[in-house]
């Protein structure tokens, strides 16, 4: 994708009326191979479903140099966690104190492998 039009694409999925939540998405790992907590890549059936498993699921060191790409535009995990804070995000969320003790459990029990 060119630049000028892969900087339009993100622009436009900054502004999250204009994120679509249910197009496919992709994540991608990092391609930094440092440390034992680390995810592979994965398709979505909707980019709502991709940002509940990178915020919810996945341990936030696993996701250090990650990115969502929708629609040819890459989302990194800041923007990620943006997008799935906001109020247009479609899907149930869970309750905070649940997604913090799940990376931490996932943290310890990737620690003890």
């Amino acid at each position: 994708m060119p630049q000028q039009a892969q900087t339009v694409a993100q622009t436009a999925m900054r502004n999250e009326k204009g994120f679509d939540y249910k197009a496919p998405a992709e994540l991608f790992p990092s391609r930094v191979k440092i440390g034992r907590a680390r995810i592979g890549y994965r398709r979505f059936a909707s980019a709502a479903e991709a940002l509940r498993f990178a915020v919810e699921e996945t341990p936030a060191s696993a996701l250090l140099g990650a990115y969502i790409e929708v629609k040819e535009a890459r989302v990194d995990m800041r923007e990620a966690q943006r997008l799935y804070d906001s109020p247009a995000y479609p899907l149930k969320r869970k309750p905070k104190a649940a997604v913090s003790s799940a990376s931490t459990q996932k943290t310890k029990t990737a620690a003890a492998v």
